[in-house]
């Protein structure tokens, strides 16, 4: 295995909040009330759409706000992986990625290893723009591939507080079968004095529709047992995980980053100040990139 290379999930597809759109030359993120399932493909429209969101959108009366979900893993940090992040604007990639505890930092002298107190009292992270950056994998029902996954990833407290609840207690009460529940990824609103009353969305998980916790945990034990039937070794499959997200520093590959900047990066100078992650630089127009430019239009889609 290449040491230094994160192994992350197989993906076959992304869950968002909302689209990026091309208005008067620029690509800009656009809010929206529900899930939008797609492929890896893009064209010049965007991202093109998943054969299971017409699927999904068709049985839900236009709009996807509920997503039936299976998860890949009974470790909860395995499903979710949730830590404080803080990206080079210019070059865009990782500089420091936290847990509250210890970070990583990646500097001149290499990557060190340093407290994190997290970004409201980090003097450096602060003003850089460290905010929390939170990666769900999970399998639609209905999906063909086994080991394949859909990623929804965000950077909103809301929802990486939430769904790290949920993925605790699921695990908690059926007696870790996490992966066997059947459930289902929602889209939850809420107005706070922050949003100026207006909604933000958050995801949560719960049941599937229709079904009790009761009969959820029955479901997941007939599934398990199947399982352990034709000798499907789920503790295995945890700790392969495992040993692949621990393989690597930074999760994101050279791929991922300008599609990730583009979705949860800000506009200059909204969140994070005008500081330049990467340099410590606190004049926004000096050194900026192409990247930098197209960074600056950019607005967090989810919360």
């Amino acid at each position: 295995m290449i040491k230094g290379l994160a192994i992350t999930p197989p993906v076959i597809g992304r869950i968002s909040i909302g689209k990026v759109v091309e208005k008067n030359g620029k690509r800009l993120p656009e809010k929206d009330d529900q899930f939008t399932i797609t492929s890896l493909v893009q064209n010049k429209e965007g991202w093109v759409l998943h054969p299971l969101d017409k699927a999904i959108r068709t049985a839900s009366d236009g709009k996807i706000r509920a997503i039936p979900i299976h998860l890949m893993f009974n470790d909860p940090d395995l499903n979710l992986r949730a830590e404080f992040s803080l990206f080079d604007r210019t070059t865009g990639r990782p500089v420091c990625v936290g847990n509250g505890e210890t970070c990583k930092r990646m500097g001149a002298e290499g990557m060190q290893s340093l407290p994190c107190p997290s970004p409201n009292n980090c003097e450096w992270g602060g003003k850089a723009g460290c905010k929390p950056y939170g990666r769900l994998n999970v399998q639609i029902a209905e999906q063909e591939d086994a080991f394949g996954s859909f990623i929804f990833r965000t950077t909103g407290f809301n929802s990486i507080r939430t769904l790290a609840a949920r993925l605790s207690y699921f695990k908690a009460v059926s007696g870790g079968l996490l992966s066997c529940l059947p459930l289902t990824m929602r889209l939850r609103g809420k107005s706070t004095t922050q949003s100026h009353r207006a909604p933000v969305y958050y995801v949560d998980i719960t049941t599937r529709d229709g079904m009790t916790l009761e009969e959820a945990i029955g479901d997941a034990r007939a599934r398990h047992d199947n399982r352990q039937s034709v000798g499907f070794d789920q503790e295995a499959l945890d700790e392969a995980a495992r040993l692949g997200f621990e393989n690597g520093a930074f999760e994101e590959t050279e791929d991922d980053l300008p599609d990730v900047l583009e979705e949860f990066y800000p506009v200059g100078g909204e969140e994070d100040g005008s500081t330049s992650a990467g340099s410590g630089n606190t004049n926004s127009n000096k050194g900026k990139s192409s990247l930098q430019d197209k960074l600056d239009s950019k607005q967090s889609l989810s919360q």
